[in-house]
């Protein structure tokens, strides 16, 4: 079916894609900050080990907590994001996050100052509370930042997808991603500025303080920003407020163009909204089974402890802690020029020859990492290697994943499917970020079997993506989903 839409959008000079382009540029800066915070703890963590004296061999559970501790505010934020923001509004709730963001940076660079909770946790613990009470308080600033990041995560592209016109959708929801790989690259890049201040002591003491603390000021432009866009039309009309809607849609288009949206947010919200219980009948099973062997597989491949770990990994490997903030830094180029690349080939090339090209290199990469890890960790090869990984998995696995889940579901069960793709996304980051330390200090584990374990999780992946997922570049989504109808096997729905 084509899409007459996006056809007569193309061809509609009202279109002000100006003011479109600036408030996705400053969800955009929700994707910034969604990369810096999960980035930030690459350099902060080796400071953080000294300073809460945790040995690897013996805390590399703690270790893992302390890295993983922002996941596991990822997923209540990310489950509970659509909820929110259907009742609050989109920009109310990415007001929210900037705050969050700001006061949780500076509450991690400084666990010890927040008095209140510190007293709160002696009643509960008693004296022997008093030993670890600033490791936990540091814990619970770092879930909270990942409250806020799982909230972004689902709500930046939202806003994005609900205020920009069809014709420009797709080129404009790639600023989130591209924001979020140019936080990872620069944090890496200011990681390094502030690991070269002073010596490792002083870097136990202050350096990851002001790693941390530093997100509050993007936090704060974030805050800043908002006050400049407005509320997504689409939610303003779900909400009753219809006239407030056409004012931003005249800011959009002309009055023929915002009557046509208004009309077309009508007819979706006057028809049946969709169940869980009907994602999971045999009528969806094949995309259902698609998007969790993209978001498992994406994470199981062992992206996050590249991104959450590779200082301390190169440290390790080379002796030389400066080296190790300047290859992550390298790291953080190679994601961002590869996420162009993709950005520029995903509507040419398509959705599985990328995804299928990145997996097999990820496999040959991850197997040569493993073996470089302890036979030449000082060679130039293992960085090459780990960079040949990480461009390969921002190239395809990293932005496909999201672009192919949010089309292979229809519009009434996409919410739904993104709550659980992002459950699936989420819980596997945490397991990845949590066992790292772990399995690379295992005696019969150690870092080789661990990056081939990664590299084997992306050659299932590459298998399944063969067998199930079919092409979607260039079709309507009411196109993809007649297309898995044909695929369905005749027989009720279970």
């Amino acid at each position: 079916m084509p899409d007459h839409t996006s056809d007569n959008l193309r061809r509609n000079p009202s279109i002000k894609i100006g003011f479109v382009a600036f408030c996705a540029v400053v969800a955009g800066i929700g994707g910034f900050l969604f990369g810096y915070d999960t980035a930030v703890i690459n350099g902060a963590n080796t400071f953080l080990q000294e300073h809460f004296q945790l040995d690897p061999e013996k805390d590399s559970l703690l270790i893992g907590l302390a890295t993983a501790a922002a996941i596991i505010g990822c997923i209540p934020g990310a489950m509970s994001a659509g909820f929110i923001s259907d009742k609050f509004g989109r920009r109310r709730v990415l007001f929210f996050c900037a705050v969050l963001y700001a006061v949780s940076g500076i509450l991690s660079a400084v666990p010890e100052r927040m008095a209140l909770l510190t007293n709160l946790w002696h009643e509960i613990a008693g004296p022997a509370g008093r030993e670890s009470d600033v490791f936990i308080l540091f814990i619970l600033a770092r879930i909270l930042s990942g409250v806020a990041v799982g909230v972004s995560s689902m709500i930046c592209p939202i806003y994005i997808a609900e205020i920009a016109p069809p014709a420009w959708r797709g080129r404009l929801a790639t600023l989130f991603q591209l924001g979020i790989v140019t936080g990872v690259f620069l944090t890496l890049f200011i990681n390094q500025r502030i690991a070269g201040l002073g010596s490792p002591a002083w870097g136990a003491d202050f350096g990851w303080r002001c790693m941390l603390a530093a997100e509050s000021l993007p936090a704060l432009l974030f805050v800043c920003m908002l006050l400049g866009i407005p509320e997504s039309p689409k939610w303003l009309i779900q909400a009753g407020r219809e006239e407030e809607a056409r004012v931003t849609l005249l800011r959009i288009g002309d009055q023929s163009y915002a009557d046509g949206e208004v009309a077309a947010v009508r007819e979706v919200l006057e028809q049946e909204e969709g169940t869980f219980a009907e994602l999971f009948s045999r009528r969806y099973r094949l995309p259902m089974i698609i998007a969790l062997v993209l978001m498992v597989g994406s994470q199981f491949s062992g992206i996050n402890s590249i991104i959450y770990y590779s200082t301390d990994i190169f440290k390790k490997a080379t002796g030389d802690a400066h080296a190790g903030f300047n290859c992550s830094v390298w790291i953080g180029l190679v994601n961002l020029l590869a996420t162009l690349t993709a950005i520029a080939l995903v509507d040419k090339v398509g959705r599985k020859p990328l995804l299928l090209l990145g997996n097999a290199i990820q496999v040959v990469a991850l197997g040569a990492v493993g073996v470089l890890y302890v036979s030449a960790p000082d060679s130039k090869a293992l960085l090459g290697f780990v960079l040949l990984y990480t461009g390969a998995f921002n190239l395809a696995t990293g932005p496909l994943s999201w672009v192919v889940c949010s089309e292979i579901f229809p519009a009434k069960l996409r919410g739904r499917a993104m709550s659980v793709a992002t459950l699936a996304i989420w819980s596997s980051c945490l397991a990845v970020a949590q066992s790292f330390p772990y399995l690379v200090q295992h005696p019969s584990i150690g870092p080789t079997r661990t990056f081939w374990i990664y590299a084997a999780c992306s050659a299932i992946t590459w298998a399944l993506i063969l067998a199930l997922l079919p092409e979607t570049k260039g079709k309507s989504l009411e196109q993809i989903e007649l297309d898995f109808a044909k695929t369905r096997r005749v027989g009720p729905d279970r």
